[in-house]
């Protein structure tokens, strides 16, 4: 596997308006028209990849590993969040990151988040073979 190219200080950052599928009421984490918890983590999650992918060789990406999340204040359908996620640390082939998640008035989130890098080719054929074991026994159990 080709080594990563991945650094403390690489970031990425992007900004999106909260709609009404990404409300707690709508994903069912909550009953109100706010950020959902889940909404905020997926957001976390793609822009974590991003800060990464650029210094990754063809045939590796990453995969989420760890997350602890805390969702700080409320924000309302129609605002606008902004979400800055940055490598803090690299150790082999996990990849640590910072996130803070504001909208217009406050800051809303922050995260720890690791990653690891992963050869895509070898994790597809163990995804394989985990549903090739899995096909006779619909209920997923042992035995």
């Amino acid at each position: 596997m080709a080594e990563p190219r991945i650094a403390p200080g690489q970031s990425a950052e992007r900004t999106l308006t909260v709609s009404e599928t990404q409300s707690a009421r709508h994903l069912g984490s909550g009953s109100l028209r706010v950020f959902a918890t889940p909404a905020m983590i997926l957001l976390i999650e793609e822009v974590s990849r991003e800060a990464i992918e650029p210094g990754l060789p063809a045939g590796q990406t990453t995969v989420g590993v760890e997350l602890h999340v805390r969702h700080l204040a409320p924000t309302p359908v129609g605002s606008t969040v902004r979400v800055r996620c940055e490598v803090t640390a690299v150790d082999g082939n996990r990849v640590e990151l910072h996130a803070e998640v504001w909208d217009e008035a406050e800051k809303v989130g922050e995260a720890e988040h690791t990653r690891a890098v992963i050869d895509l080719e070898r994790f597809q054929r163990r995804v394989a073979a985990k549903a090739a074991g899995l096909s006779g026994n619909p209920t997923g159990a042992g035995g």
